[in-house]
């Protein structure tokens, strides 16, 4: 148990990279929906040449290749409730790096997916 909370760990820290990459990188970018087709690609060739959006695919990969790494030893009931960590680490860096609003009801529910996690890992043995 102690191997599948270290890789998800690991997982989750580069999913969570990945997915604010990504939405940093994007914003850049701006409003897709507003854009004609020709400006959706165009800007769809920008994104295969901006080095945040091509850091954040990788690390989503490396989240890939970890998680299947961690399916392969683990009951996907115990490990997909971790990945709920997730939330956690996007709360705490989407504030800080993001400069997103977390609003306290936002804390509670995310407060409330810890404990969750918590209790379903201590229910996979560990």
């Amino acid at each position: 148990m102690f191997k599948t909370i270290i890789v998800m760990l690991m997982a989750v820290t580069a999913g969570t990279i990945g997915d604010l990459l990504l939405a940093k990188g994007m914003k850049e970018m701006g409003d897709l929906s507003a854009k004609s087709l020709s400006g959706v690609i165009n800007a769809a060739v920008q994104a295969l040449t901006t080095p945040k959006l091509i850091i954040g695919t990788a690390m989503l990969a490396i989240f890939f290749f970890l998680w299947l790494a961690v399916l392969s030893w683990e009951d996907l009931s115990v490990a997909l409730p971790m990945q709920a960590l997730n939330y956690v680490l996007v709360a705490f860096l989407s504030q800080y790096f993001l400069g997103e609003f977390v609003s306290p009801l936002r804390w509670g529910g995310t407060v409330l997916v810890c404990i969750g996690v918590v209790l379903i890992t201590k229910s996979g043995g560990a």
